[in-house]
């Protein structure tokens, strides 16, 4: 009876271990859907970033994924046409308004 409890915990512990296949990435659309273009909205450095500003950004810019850049923290470096990157520092001022 303990080695058939042992093996239904062992069984049940790999069980968890299972690999499932994720869902496919959304692919990155480049073209005029989605693209982003950050240099009609330059005039926004120096507002305070908050979540209304950012939805004008997105939409402003044609981007279609926004992503806010808090001080000191670090980023991934790949680059997506299709998102907007906003850098603030420690006042929540906007400092740096870019795309990829």
């Amino acid at each position: 009876m303990k080695r058939l409890m042992q093996m239904s915990l062992i069984a049940a512990t790999l069980s968890g271990c299972a690999t499932v296949d994720p869902a496919p990435a959304e692919p990155v659309r480049i073209g005029a859907d989605g693209a982003c273009d950050a240099a009609g909205v330059q005039d926004r450095i120096g507002q305070t970033a908050t979540a209304p500003l950012g939805a004008e950004l997105l939409a402003a810019t044609g981007a279609r994924q926004l992503r806010w850049g808090p001080p000191r923290s670090a980023m991934t470096m790949d680059f997506r046409p299709d998102r907007l990157t906003v850098s603030y520092d420690d006042d929540m001022k906007i400092e740096r308004i870019s795309c990829g």
